[in-house]
């Protein structure tokens, strides 16, 4: 077998992680210069510079970040590897997700977990896209990838949206609609789709990366069409879109991660159809450590809490 100057690998892993050779050496509690000459050694056994050095600017070349996404999870494999056989079970999990998620429905329920498992100590790291499935970005993810070599993916939730607004703002929604006589009653149990068109609809438009989209796939999913007399408000984040939502601003679309009847008792689900997007929410972690016994607890903690809070 032949092998790289093993010393040489933690140096190397902690400069290209902390982007400094400074604060690698007081990570590693040894010299900068004794870190310097373990990246020389290593650059010359693989006949690769790993770093361009620009005055006090570092980074890594191409081949110095391939290097590290392959020796890093390696090495956190033998510390893993090494921890169990010592008997020592790590608490800490790193947990990415999309900050929507993770504000709307993944804290709020998080006291169950701390009761259930109050030895697991979770790290979240909250995402604006989808997170890179990787040992550098967290030990386990919630995403939207459902399919990727090595790791296992739990199936958590398939999105579907529905128009929602707030309490006072229904009440005006009613009150026009019964005065036009589009309802007998002014608390319908059902309203015509194509009423609500008459009313400013907030859009997202992260959701599908184009303004209105959200808005006009609902409408397809109904079989109308958007008149072009509507009138719009776009918003970059559905957080922002449900505040003005919140705030008696129109008529949102939302989806069930995102709305939670007994939390936002000032807020009211249209009884209106809803429609199902193509986006599928997995738990993810990599196969390899399924033995791992805190990522365990929080997987079957999340698939339980998806399916008694109606997520699932």
């Amino acid at each position: 077998m032949k092998l790289p100057p093993l010393n040489a690998l933690p140096a190397f892993e902690a400069v290209a992680r902390l982007n400094s050779f400074t604060k690698a050496a007081d990570e590693l509690n040894v010299s900068q210069s004794a870190v310097s000459h373990q990246i020389r050694a290593l650059e010359s056994y693989l006949g690769e510079d790993l770093f361009t050095r620009k005055g006090r600017n570092l980074s890594l070349t191409e081949q110095g970040q391939n290097y590290w996404e392959a020796i890093s999870s390696s090495l956190n494999q033998i510390e893993r590897a090494s921890e169990q056989v010592q008997g020592i079970a790590s608490s800490e999990v790193r947990l990415a997700l999309f900050s929507s998620f993770a504000v709307r429905w993944l804290i709020p329920n998080l006291p169950s977990l701390q009761r259930e498992h109050p030895e697991v100590d979770l790290q979240l790291d909250m995402k604006n896209e989808s997170p890179v499935l990787s040992d550098h970005t967290a030990d386990c993810f919630i995403t939207i990838h459902g399919e990727s070599k090595g790791y296992t993916m739990d199936l958590l939730y398939t999105e579907k949206l529905f128009p929602i607004c707030s309490r006072n703002y229904w009440n005006h929604i009613c009150d026009t609609l019964y005065q036009a006589g589009i309802i007998d009653s002014l608390t319908p149990t059902h309203i015509p789709a194509e009423s609500l068109f008459q009313f400013p609809l907030l859009s997202t438009i992260s959701i599908f990366c184009k303004p209105k989209q959200d808005w006009l796939l609902w409408a397809y999913a109904g079989r109308l069409r958007v008149p072009d007399s509507v009138k719009f408000q776009q918003f970059s984040h559905m957080l922002l879109t449900l505040e003005a939502a919140r705030h008696h601003q129109g008529i949102a679309l939302t989806n069930d991660y995102m709305y939670d009847p007994e939390r936002d008792s000032d807020l009211v689900r249209l009884p209106c159809h809803d429609f199902i997007t193509e986006d599928k929410f997995y738990f993810a972690f990599k196969t390899s450590r399924r033995n791992e016994p805190s990522i365990m607890k929080v997987r079957q903690w999340i698939k339980k809490t998806a399916r008694t809070s109606g997520l699932a």
